[in-house]
Formats: structure tokens, sequence, C-alpha cells
């Protein structure tokens, strides 16, 4: 069953994770190249500016396929070695293909988010959510452990204490709480958040295209660089963005009191 629904409104594009019968539920023979061919293709088109991800129905995604894991089958299924490779090769493949987007990335959380599905929220730039959403990394009730880089990524966005909280108790969480922890932004209700989240990559899609992404990638780079590194490299991609035509309409727009009309050049 394909995953994905893709949609386009000018210079923002949707991602629909759509299984909303099994709580989008993720990591079905095929859901890595769905992902990856998104992305690849999200990447190599310059008119694209930014990507929202949501799930339809009532849940964002549930995370792993429960029933394929009691049926020990697909992914979940095989010898130890087989399944290490179904993680790499599948399920690892989506995290790495949505963490490698160069466009910024908002995603509008319609309800619960669980174990992978939480992992997936994470790698956004900006997260939103419904007053119906709903946040956890369960596995170890399931006498699993994180198998998606949850540790890793969820310390980064609310830090090591409340991450360890959560992975160690399977605790789950409201929008509320997750909004006072720094998990999410904006809470909506439950009719509104589609259209905040349009809005908000709309008003982002205005900016200069070259220089949005770059702009991601400083912010990315710098979690993991030294203040010099970071520098050094503002310095050399400054140097690229005064030679567009993009920066001299900035400068034109501001002085004309006008909206800037950028064109990626």
């Amino acid at each position: 069953m394909s995953l994905l629904t893709i949609t386009r409104e000018g210079h923002v594009t949707t991602l629909t994770l759509n299984r909303p019968d099994m709580m989008n539920a993720l990591g079905a023979d095929g859901d890595g190249d769905e992902f990856v061919a998104a992305c690849d293709a999200i990447n190599t088109d310059m008119e694209v500016r930014c990507v929202i991800l949501t799930g339809a129905g009532r849940a964002f995604s549930a995370g792993g396929d429960v029933k394929a894991m009691k049926e020990r089958s697909g992914n979940f299924g095989g010898t130890p070695p087989g399944i290490s490779d179904g993680y790499r090769n599948n399920i690892h493949r989506i995290l790495r293909a949505l963490h490698g987007l160069r466009v910024p990335l908002i995603a509008a959380i319609n309800g619960p988010a669980i174990g992978l599905g939480c992992d997936l929220a994470c790698l956004a730039d900006i997260r939103m959510a419904s007053e119906k959403a709903k946040f956890g990394v369960t596995f170890l009730k399931l006498g699993i452990i994180p198998g998606d880089g949850g540790t890793w990524i969820l310390p980064r966005v609310i830090g090591q204490s409340r991450a360890a909280e959560l992975f160690y108790t399977g605790d789950v969480i409201d929008a509320a709480k997750a909004q006072e922890w720094g998990l999410i932004g904006q809470i909506c209700a439950p009719d509104d958040l589609a259209a905040t989240a349009q809005e908000l990559a709309q008003k982002i899609a205005q900016q200069p295209p070259h220089a949005l992404r770059h702009t991601k990638n400083l912010l990315r780079q710098g979690q993991s660089i030294t203040y010099d590194t970071a520098l050094e490299m503002a310095a050399n991609t400054q140097a690229l963005m005064h030679l567009t035509d993009d920066h001299m309409e900035g400068i034109d727009a501001l002085l004309e009191k006008r909206p800037a009309q950028f064109k990626g050049k």
C-alpha cells in the first residue's frame, strides 16, 4: 500500500502519510523508497521552498507496524542480521531522507505521534500540533529499544533529561506538555491545523530559495561544528549570496518599501 500522498500549492509541497486505517503505521516494504524518491525530487526542484509533513485521519503516525512485529513479518521477521538490514534499508531510509531535505520542513502533527512517528516529527525544523496530538517514544513498553535514531534526535529537541524521562518511562504526553517542553511551537484547533501550517509555509516560501536552503544547512551544521568553523562557512556562503540577483532584489524592495519578488537567481 502506497504511503505518501504528495500535493503542491505554489512553492509549498505537502507530504501526507496516508494509511489512516492503520494510524499511518510505517515500515512496510517500499516505504523507504517512497520517502527517498519524494525528498530527492524536492531537493532537485528549486521551485519548492518549503515542505509540510502531516498525517491523514486521526493520527500523525503511530510508528512501526505492531501487527507486523507480532507476526514477525516484513522488516520485523527473519534472523537478527536480516532484521538489521530491514531497518537500514527501509525504515532508516525514511529518516535519512527527511533529515536530508534541503528546504525547511514543517511537521503539522494532527494526532498521535508515537515511536517512529515521534522521531519523524522531531526531524522537522518547525513543529506545530493539533490539540488532539500526543507524543511518546514507547519502545521499551514493547520490549525493544529506540531503533530509529530517536536517542540522537529527541535530546536535541527537548534536552537529555526530558528525553531520558520519556524513553525510560514510555509515558505519552499531550500537546500542552509537549509545548511546555519545547517539542512543539504552536497548538491549533484540529480544524485550523492544516491552514495554519500552510500559512506559515507560504510565508517561508516568499524567501529567496538559495539563501533559504543555505540557511537551513548552516543551522543543521551548527549543531555539530565549532564556532570558528561556523563563521568560516558563513563567510564563504555569504560571498556567494552577495552576487545573486535575489540579493539585489531584496535591497531594492527594502529601499522602495515593497514586498520582494525572489526568483532564485
